[in-house]
């Protein structure tokens, strides 16, 4: 079963949900990401675990630990998730931690890799999937897909094409994980 860590609208939750993967269950670091909504419409258990909440994030990861556990979940996969995964989380899903990165790895990790891919210059970018460790980005690459930088290109244009991309890939790539 699958478990999805999502902040944000929740594009590539809908891609894993669109694909008919098994996903248990979301969970946010955000109360009001759309995500956990988009969740709920699709009958899949969906909850926050704010930092507030908790006095350090090693114990916030925990707490989220736990109950992905709990809902029967043995790959987590980060969809747009925007926060760094603390040790105790690692160590509980060790190797079944996967996440999306709008770039090519290890050239361009980090929050902003579309800004980051536009000032370099360079002529392609690519979606790809990786394993999660302790580092920004640093996981083992799963699979890349290039995808080209067009002259003119904004972040909001270059976004799209990688975003369905991402779409796409994800699903792939996860679908191969669990069977």
């Amino acid at each position: 079963m699958i478990g999805v860590l999502a902040s944000g609208e929740g594009t590539n939750l809908q891609a894993l949900l669109d694909a008919g993967l098994p996903v248990a269950c979301v969970a946010s670091n955000r109360a009001a990401a759309p995500a956990l909504e988009r969740a709920r419409r699709a009958g899949v258990a969906a909850r926050s675990f704010p930092l507030e909440d908790f006095e350090t994030r090693e114990e916030r990861d925990d707490a989220m630990g736990r109950w992905l556990e709990a809902q029967g979940v043995t790959l987590v996969v980060c969809a747009g998730y925007m926060h760094l995964l603390r040790k105790p989380f690692l160590d509980r899903f060790a190797g079944r931690i996967v996440n999306t990165h709008s770039a090519p790895l290890p050239e361009f990790p980090g929050a902003h890799p579309i800004e980051d891919v536009l000032a370099a210059g360079v002529r392609q970018t690519a979606a790809t999937v990786h394993f999660v460790d302790e580092g920004v980005d640093t996981g083992e690459v799963i699979v890349a897909e290039p995808v080209p930088v067009h002259d003119g290109d904004t972040v909001d244009t270059l976004r799209a094409r990688v975003q369905a991309v991402e779409h796409r890939l994800l699903p792939e790539t996860v679908r191969g994980l669990i069977e």
